[in-house]
Parts: C-alpha cells; structure tokens; sequence
C-alpha cells in the first residue's frame, strides 16, 4: 500500500529562488495555495522572543497596495482553511479558495511577501502587540497552561533556539519596535526564503505563469543561517513542582529526541502510540481501564527541525497520588525496553500511521493536505516526496527498531513536571480598623543572666554570661582600639592586622588553622571596627579545650607571613578598586 502513495507534483525554482510546487487535483474546482517561509522563532535572539509570531499577525493587517484586512477580503470570495501559524521552525499563511479566485490570492501573498513594510504604522504594532499579549495571556491562564512555559525552558539549554516559547516573552514583546519589524522582513521575507504549494483543481503551465507574473519581481532577500541538529539530550532526571488552579493533579515526562526526518524520530512515534494510542494501548489500558488511577494519557512526539521532543502527559484520577501514577508508568516503559512491541501491536501502529497520512491527502489544504505535506517536506526535507521516505521506512520498521530507539532515548535524561491543584484558600471576615495604627503595649520584661565578672593576673578582663540551652559556648576577645587608630598609623592598618591574625602562627600555617578549626566545628573570626578589634571563637562544648588552644595561639602567637600579607594586601586593593567602581558604595 505505501509504494502506492504518490502526490504528483512538478518544481520550480523561479530566477529569485522562489520555490513553487504544483500538484494538480481535479476532484472539485478549488485550489489550495500553502506559503511557508523558513523562519520561526529558533531564528530568534535573546531579547527579541515572539517576534517570528507577532510579524505573523502583522501580515493580515494590509500591504502597500491593499491596506486592509486580508481575512475579510478572503472571506468574501468564499476562502476556507484561511489562516496563518508560526512554529519553532516556520511561517506559513494558507487559504482554499474557488480556482476562479486563484489570481486575487496570489496578488494578495505576493503583495505581503514583496509590498509589505510601507503598510506597517506604528497603530498596528500597538494593535497586534496587545492581540498576542492577551493571547499569551489567555494560554497561560488555562488549565495547566503553566506547564507551556516551563517545558521549553528547563528541557533545553540556554541560549538554545528551543529554550524560548513561540509566543514569546511579555518583556521583549513590549521591547518590539518598528526597525525590528523592518529588521525581520528584510531579513527573512524575501523570495528566496519562500516555497509556495499550490494544489487544486489547475493546470501547472498556468500555475507557473501567473506565480511568475505576481513574484517575480520580489527580491530574493539576504543568505539566511540554517541551524544544525542539536538535539540536546538530557541526562539523569530533572524534577520540578508547582501548584496551578487545576482540578486534578497531572504528571508530564519529556525526552530530547532527534530531529524531524530521522529514523529514530519515527520509530519512536510508532512506540508512543503502542504506548498511549488508543484504548487497548499499555498506558492507556493501564492507567484509564485497568488500575484506573488516570483520567487521561498520551505519549506525543513532537518532530521539528534540529531536535524533537516525545512527551508523556498522564492526569491523575482525584484521590491518586502522582507517584503512584508516575510508578505505573515507569513500569510500562520498563516492560517496553525489556519486551518491545508485538507483532499485533506494530500491525496496528503502521496501519494508524499510514491511514492518516491518506486521510490527510484526501484534501489539498489545511493542515496535513497536499499542499502542506509538498511544502512541509520541502522545507525541512530538501524535496517534497520525502514523505515516501518516511511511508517507507515506517513500514518497513520492525520490533527491534522500537525497543533499540526507546531504549536508547527514553531510559536516560528526563525531566519530570508535576502540577498540582492550587488549595482552594478563603479569606475570612474583618473588623480591623485601618484608620490609624494601633498602640504599642507595655514593653515586655527582659531577665538578662547574671553576669560573673573576674580579672587574670595580667590584667585581662573576663566576663561570663551562662545560658544553658544549647551546649555552645562563644568567646569574644575586645581590645579597645579599631581603625580610628589608623589616624597616628597606615590607613587600613588596624583592620589588615585582626586578619592577619589566623594566617599563621609560630606553630601553625593558615591552613592548619583553618584545617583544625573546621575539624573541630568551631568558627573563628577576627574582624576590626570604628573603636574596636575583636577575635571570637564560636564552639562546642565537648570540643572547648582544643578549640581554647588554638584561640590562644592565634592570639598570641602571629607570625604575619610576609607572603600571606602580600595575598591579602592584594585582595584588599582589589576590593577598594570594586568600591570605586560601584556608584551605590
């Protein structure tokens, strides 16, 4: 059956490397017209997020020959499957229309593609900005909506052009301006950016005609970079919880898979839908029909051009804990990696796979129609028959296949999303009066312990404060002189000297200090005020006595190594350097 599937079609490749596809379909007299360019939002920088999607709305808002709105032009001569949609990896605008009005349609596409910047004002900017912005809005604050955001972004790393949504940032839709929108369309709006399918009921002389006459004169625009596969691949597991207003608790696993057109991508869309298409599928079984401890399941696998993504979606049944879903569905994936696919199940995958793909072709557009799968394969395949690579290989996919890509892309590098239900919180009544603030009480009544004073014979003096809480015991040496002695001195001196104190001593280094101190889970600071120096010893009792020695020792015995001088002389400049450069020091 599959070496059966062909979409006849003729290529042209016109002077300004426009690309035309023709297929003719002679079932009713309607014709398809399919425009993609080759940009999307991985064509993005940071700080320019949304832009491939917001330059799509702008382009049904009129062009310099006809400033009006497209849909309503469209519409009036009867164009269905009238839209436009921006990917990670494209744009493309795509209309039905009867064959009589093939000529105002490819008017219409050849004006936006080649007469488009001097109808751009800066009133539609604003306009379309706040469309997307409220359609961003509506998108996040539907039910799970939360987990549109976090995906792209803890799946991919920094500065991959997956890491960012299609639609983008609040903050860099805001920062859009009009040299960005003349920036982009320069850029990737020209003629040789572009494939346009046409299907439907025409003859592909005429077709290429009347293409020639309306986009011919465009220019081709400037090279544009192609990214390389970069899949990404996630290593061990990532976790992230959060709370949305859900009713019920959902789990969301995902996997960096290979790119769109590769073996493994498809062999790993047959496996997910073994795991989750269909009522007789492991997961769905499982988790709906058997242990019913889900109200849903899915496994997705979402093909684009430099990495794909598969993702499995289950929603937890009310009372069902998420680990208990997410066990279930581990041990699914188990059984897959250990036992594969049966024969029955690859049977029923393919032939889901394939009866698809033909209900698709029964149209000329829309999305999965002639004209898209011609364009689509164009696009990220290099010619628009690649789609019989994909039949074929599809087809030709054994167990084996399967169980080797599910192995070797879902046992490793996932990351884990669970959305749980936001509590249903209330606030209660009040009779505070908020006129005026209230008075403070009484202050309360402070018992200091009693303090043991004592005098050493050389004079020190000691004082000591019980608290028998905790078996922690703090000592702090003051003596009655901080950096306002670095008046009759070097400024800095007083300070440079408390730090100096446990870099060393005549038996010990730095090091050793810092060695025996951490060992022992003492802490020791020196530092140097205004009017006072002061060296504390922070420790536990059952350690006090050899704590008590080192203290002593770096009390008494500094040796201030010349070289741990220079190391901290250094720092410090380093550090009144910074303060000088920091408007806020």
């Amino acid at each position: 059956m599959v070496g059966e599937i062909d979409i006849p079609y003729q290529k042209f490749i016109l002077d300004n490397g426009l690309t035309l596809i023709v297929h003719e379909d002679h079932k009713v007299p309607i014709v398809a017209v399919n425009v993609w360019y080759h940009v999307g939002s991985k064509n993005e920088s940071p700080g320019r997020s949304g832009f491939a999607h917001l330059f799509e709305h702008l382009m049904f808002n009129g062009s310099e020959h006809f400033d009006k709105d497209y849909f309503e032009a469209l519409e009036r001569v009867g164009a269905t499957d009238l839209n436009g949609t921006t990917s990670n990896d494209r744009t493309n605008y795509f209309q039905n229309v009867p064959t009589s009005a093939l000529d105002l349609v490819l008017w219409m596409e050849s004006d936006r593609m080649g007469h488009m910047l001097g109808a751009i004002t800066e009133e539609k900017l604003e306009s379309q900005r706040g469309v997307v912005q409220n359609e961003k809005r509506q998108g996040e604050n539907r039910p799970y909506g939360v987990a549109r955001q976090l995906i792209p972004k803890n799946t991919y790393p920094v500065g991959h052009p997956y890491s960012w949504t299609v639609i983008g940032s609040m903050e860099d839709l805001n920062a859009a301006r009009m040299e960005d929108v003349h920036e982009w369309f320069r850029s990737y709006y020209g003629a040789a950016n572009a494939v346009i399918a046409i299907a439907g009921d025409i003859d592909v002389e005429t077709v290429h005609q009347k293409v020639q006459k309306y986009f011919g004169d465009i220019p081709s625009g400037p090279p544009v970079a192609r990214h390389k596969a970069w899949v990404a691949k996630m290593t061990g597991s990532k976790r992230q919880i959060v709370q949305d207003h859900v009713p019920q608790a959902r789990i969301y696993k995902v996997w960096n898979v290979p790119e769109w057109g590769t073996a493994d991508a498809d062999y790993l869309r047959l496996a997910g839908n073994v795991l989750a298409s269909g009522k007789t599928s492991r997961l769905y079984k499982r988790l709906v029909y058997d242990d019913q401890i889900a109200t849903d399941v899915s496994v997705s696998v979402n093909p684009q051009e430099i990495g794909s993504q598969v993702r499995i979606q289950a929603t937890a049944r009310r009372g069902t804990e998420l680990a208990t879903l997410e066990t279930a569905i581990d041990e699914e994936l188990k059984r897959f990696f250990q036992e594969g696919a049966t024969e029955r199940e690859l049977s029923r995958v393919k032939n889901q796979f394939v009866s698809r793909f033909i209900r698709g072709i029964e149209r000329v557009g829309g999305f999965g129609g002639k004209s898209d799968i011609l364009a689509r394969n164009e696009v990220y395949g290099g010619r628009p028959d690649y789609y019989k690579t994909t039949l074929q290989r599809v087809a030709a996919a054994q167990p084996d296949d399967l169980t080797r890509a599910a192995r070797q892309w879902l046992s490793d590098g996932v990351y884990i999303l669970e959305v749980h239900p936001f509590p249903d919180f209330k606030t209660t009544g009040s009779d505070v009066d908020r006129s005026q603030l209230p008075e403070p009480g009484s202050p309360p009544q402070i018992d200091f312990p009693e303090i043991s004073r004592t005098t050493l014979p050389n004079g020190l003096k000691v004082l000591l404060s019980r608290r028998s809480s905790v078996p922690l015991l703090n000592l702090n040496l003051l003596v009655d002189a901080g950096y306002a002695a670095d008046q009759h001195a070097v400024p800095g001196v007083a300070s440079l000297a408390m730090d100096m104190l446990d870099e060393g001593t005549s038996t010990r280094s730095a090091l050793e200090i810092s060695e025996e101190i951490d060992h022992l889970g003492a802490r020791l600071r020196t530092e140097s005020d205004l009017d006072l120096s002061s060296v504390s010893l922070s420790v536990l009792k059952s350690n006090l006595d050899s704590a008590l020695e080192i203290y002593a020792d770096v009390i008494l015995n500094p040796t201030f190594p010349e070289q741990e001088f220079k190391r901290l002389q250094r720092q410090r400049l380093a550090q009144i350097q910074r303060e000088k450069n920091n408007p806020r020091d």
